[in-house]
C-alpha cells in the first residue's frame, strides 16, 4: 500500500524565526544532527554550526545571511532556512517567508516572546506563513513553559494550543508528556530518548492538560466539536487531524517545548512538522500575471516550469541563485525565461543546498528549494519560467533604507574595484543602496541599521581585500538672504586693447520664500537704459551667482533679485559684459546681505509602544525635532516631526535601544530651514 500518493506530499519547506539568541541556530543544527545529515553536534558559541558558516557570523555569534540545508525525516524531505534574529537583517526574515510553506517560531523559556520575536511573527502574517512554536531553552534557570506560552497568547494574539507538558524544570528538565498521545518521552545525558508511559505523579496533570487542549480545538475546529459535544472528549485521530487544519488554516499554533542545546525535543518537533505544518500541495496555488492578467500555477512537475529567486550568492567559483520551484520541472541545461529582465537564462547546474556545502542534482521540481548555477542577470525577486508560458510572480518586498555612510577607497587606484565590490554587495542584498551624492561627490552606501553597514563594509575588507574608509555623509547646506540690500551698483568695465567691456547694474536683493521658487528675476528699469537682450544677460550671470553663496560656497537660494537701473556704452557693451556684471555684482551684494545657513530637514513619523513615548519625544527633541503631530493607533503611538537630517544619523539604533526593538520610523524629505548657527553678516571685500 502506498502511503502518499504524490510525491509532494512528503515536502515540507519551512524556516526557524525567532529574536536574536533565543537558540534558532542551535535548533537546527540539532535538526541535522538528528536525522542524520551532519555527525557531530555544531556549536555557536565554537563557531562550529553548518548554517552559521560566514566567517563574520562565527566572530559575532549571530545569524547573518539565511542558510538553507536539506534533511530527511520520517520519510519526509525538510527544505530549512535558518533565518536572522537581528532587526538589520529583517529583509532577509522577508525574502524566506516569501517562498517557505511554513515556519518553527523559536522562543526563549525565560524572556518568553521578545521585541524581534514579534515583528518576525508579523512578517509571517502578512505572508500567511503557518507556525508552530517551539520553546527553547527549558533548561535555563528561570525557564517557565506556561509563562511564555502565556506571552504568546498576550502578545501576537494566536490561539497556543499546548500538545506537551515538561517533565521536570530548569536543570532537572529531563522529559516530557505528548498529550496527543499520552505518553511520555525521556531524554539521556547522551540525548537519546524513550518512549515510556506517562509518569505516575504527572498524571492527574497530564489528563488535565490533555482536557485543556481538547477544549482549545473543539472551539477553533467544527469537527472536532461536533465530537467533543457527542463523546465529551476527542480521539487521538480526530486530535490530530484538528491540529493539523487549525495549524494550516493559522487559527492556531501548535507549542512544543524542549532544550535545543542538550538536544531534548527536537525529534518531537520534528514529528510535528511533519504532521502539521503544510505540503507544497495544501498551499494555494501561486499566483502571477502575464500581460495584465492574472494566473494560477499549481504545484505539479508535469505543469510550464514557474520560480521565483529569492536569494543571490556571489562566491569564489561563481554566482548562486536560489529558487523556489513552485511548478513545472526544472533540468539542467534547461533554458528558461526570467521575465522580470525579459531575457533568456541558461540552467548551468542544480544543486541541493547543506549551507556553504553542495550536492548536484539532474532536476528540480514543484515544491523544491535549489541553487542554480550559470544565470548571468537574475537578481532577487526574478521570476524564472517557462519560455512558451511566461508569468511574473510578485517579488518580496525591499525596505526602504533608514541609515547612511559614505565610503571611500583609502588608495586611489581602487576606486573601480570598490565600486565593483558595492555592486556585488547591491546583488546579494537588495535592501543595500548605493548612490553618488551630486553635490558633495560622496559614495554613500545605506541600508537597514548601522550593525548591517558595519557587516557590509567588513565583507568588503575581507573578501575583496579592499582598504575602506568609512563615515557619515555629509548634509547638503544652502545659504539664503536673511536681510537684502538696495541700490547696490556694480561696475563691469575692461579695457585692454581691442574691443572693450563695459555694463553698469543697479540691484536690489531681499528675501524670498526658498520653499517655493527659490530664486526670482525682476527688471524696473524704465526708459530702456538697459535693452531687454541685456537684460536676460544680467539675469543669466546672477543665476551663475547662486552656485557658490558667501558663508561657505553652499548654492544659494530664497532671494528675489530686481534690476531697478543701468546704463550702456555704444561700442563696449555686450552680452557677455553684462552676464559679468550680474554674476560678479550679485556676488558683491550677497557679501553686504544677511545671510543665513539652511540645512535639509525632513519628516519623520515614529510608531513606538505607548510607554516608550516619553523616550521617544525626549530623544527627539535633543535632536533639535519639532513634534507636529501624535496619535495613537492599535495601542501603539504615532508621532510626527520635522528634523533636520543631520540629527538622524545613528537615530536607527537609538529608537532601537530606547524601545527594545519595538520601535519603527519612516522619513521622507521636505525641504531645508535655517540651521542654528545664528544669521552671520559677510561684509563686502575690500
Amino acid at each position: 500500500m502506498r502511503t502518499h500518493l504524490n510525491p509532494l506530499a512528503v515536502v515540507r519547506n519551512l524556516g526557524i524565526l525567532a529574536h536574536v539568541d533565543a537558540g534558532k541556530t542551535t535548533v537546527t543544527e540539532r535538526i541535522l544532527f538528528a536525522t542524520g545529515t551532519t555527525h557531530k553536534r555544531g556549536e555557536v558559541h565554537d563557531g562550529t554550526t553548518v548554517t552559521d558558516f560566514d566567517p563574520q557570523e562565527r566572530d559575532r555569534g549571530i545569524t547573518i545571511f539565511a542558510a538553507a540545508v536539506s534533511c530527511a525525516w520520517d520519510g519526509h524531505r525538510l527544505n530549512l532556512i535558518d533565518t536572522p534574529g537581528h532587526v538589520d537583517f529583517a529583509d532577509e526574515v522577508e525574502r524566506a517567508l516569501r517562498v517557505l510553506d511554513g515556519a518553527v517560531a523559536v522562543f526563549d523559556a525565560v524572556a518568553g516572546v521578545e521585541p524581534q520575536s514579534e515583528s518576525v511573527w508579523r512578517q509571517a502574517d502578512r505572508h500567511g506563513v503557518p507556525r508552530i512554536a517551539f520553546v527553547n531553552k527549558m533548561d535555563r534557570a528561570g525557564a517557565d513553559l506556561d509563562a511564555a506560552v502565556e506571552s504568546i497568547r498576550e502578545r501576537l494574539h494566536p490561539a497556543p494550543l499546548v500538545v506537551q507538558l515538561p517533565i521536570g524544570a530548569e536543570d532537572t528538565f529531563t522529559g516530557v508528556v505528548d498529550l496527543v498521545r499520552m505518553r511520555a518521552l525521556l531524554w539521556a545525558d547522551d540525548g537519546t530518548a524513550e518512549d515510556v508511559p506517562v509518569p505516575a505523579g504527572l498524571r492527574g496533570a497530564a489528563h488535565e492538560r490533555r482536557r485543556s487542549l481538547e477544549e482549545a480545538v473543539a472551539e477553533l475546529h467544527p469537527g472536532a466539536l461536533e465530537e467533543f459535544c457527542a463523546t465529551g472528549t476527542l480521539s487521538e485521530e480526530t486530535l490530530s487531524s484538528a491540529l493539523r487544519e487549525v495549524t494550516r488554516d493559522s487559527d492556531g499554533v501548535v507549542v512544543l517545548c524542549g532544550s535545543a542545546y542538550r538536544n531534548r525535543g527536537v525529534e518531537p518537533l520534528l514529528d510535528a512538522v511533519v504532521a502539521y505544518l503544510p505540503s507544497p500541495l495544501d498551499v494555494p496555488p501561486v499566483r502571477g500575471t502575464h500581460d495584465g492578467e492574472e494566473q494560477e500555477r499549481p504545484a505539479d512537475p508535469t505543469a510550464p516550469a514557474a520560480a521565483l529567486a529569492f536569494k543571490v550568492h556571489a562566491t569564489p567559483t561563481g554566482r548562486l541563485t536560489y529558487l523556489r520551484i513552485y511548478s513545472g520541472t526544472v533540468e539542467k541545461g534547461d533554458t528558461l525565461w526570467d521575465a522580470s529582465a525579459g531575457r533568456s537564462e541558461r540552467i548551468g547546474r542544480i544543486l541541493r543546498v547543506q549551507a556553504d556545502r553542495h550536492a548536484p542534482l539532474e532536476r528540480a521540481v514543484a515544491g523544491d528549494i535549489v541553487a542554480v548555477a550559470g544565470l548571468k542577470s537574475a537578481r532577487a525577486g526574478s521570476t524564472l519560467c517557462a519560455a512558451d508560458a511566461p508569468l511574473a510572480l510578485e517579488p518580496p518586498g525591499v525596505p526602504e533604507p533608514v541609515v547612511s555612510v559614505a565610503v571611500e577607497s583609502r588608495r586611489a587606484g581602487d576606486t573601480g574595484r570598490l565600486a565593483a565590490g558595492l555592486a556585488r554587495l547591491t546583488e546579494e542584498d537588495p535592501s543595500l543602496v548605493v548612490r553618488s551624492d551630486p553635490e558633495t561627490g560622496q559614495t554613500v552606501l545605506s541600508g537597514m541599521g548601522e550593525l548591517h553597514l558595519e557587516v557590509a563594509v567588513e565583507k568588503l575588507r575581507r573578501e575583496l581585500g579592499l582598504e575602506v574608509n568609512v563615515g557619515r555623509p555629509r548634509v547638503s547646506h544652502r545659504e539664503t538672504v536673511g536681510r537684502g540690500v538696495s541700490g547696490l551698483v556694480f561696475r563691469h568695465v575692461k579695457q585692454d586693447g581691442g574691443a572693450g567691456q563695459f555694463a553698469h547694474v543697479v540691484l536690489d536683493v531681499e528675501p524670498y520664500d526658498y520653499e517655493e521658487g527659490g530664486f526670482e528675476f525682476r527688471s524696473a528699469v524704465v526708459g530702456g537704459r538697459v535693452p531687454q537682450d541685456f537684460v536676460r544677460a544680467v539675469e543669466a550671470g546672477c543665476r551663475d551667482a547662486l552656485t557658490e553663496g558667501p558663508l561657505g560656497g553652499h548654492p544659494v537660494t530664497g532671494l528675489r533679485v530686481t534690476l531697478t537701473d543701468g546704463s550702456t556704452h555704444v561700442k563696449d557693451s555686450s552680452d557677455t559684459a553684462f552676464r559679468t556684471a550680474g554674476r560678479l555684482g550679485l556676488r558683491e551684494a550677497l557679501r553686504a546681505c544677511a545671510m543665513v545657513l539652511l540645512e535639509p530637514v525632513v519628516e519623520v513619523t515614529v510608531t513606538v509602544p505607548e510607554d516608550a513615548v516619553g523616550g521617544a519625544l525626549g530623544d527627539l527633541a535633543a535632536r533639535r525635532g519639532r513634534v507636529t503631530g501624535s496619535v495613537t493607533r492599535a495601542g501603539a503611538a504615532v508621532v510626527t516631526a520635522t528634523v533636520p537630517l543631520a540629527e538622524l544619523f545613528g537615530y536607527a539604533t537609538r529608537l532601537r535601544s530606547r524601545t527594545q526593538g519595538r520601535g519603527t520610523f519612516t522619513a521622507r524629505p521636505t525641504g531645508y530651514a535655517p540651521a542654528p548657527a545664528p544669521a552671520r553678516v559677510a561684509t563686502p571685500a575690500r
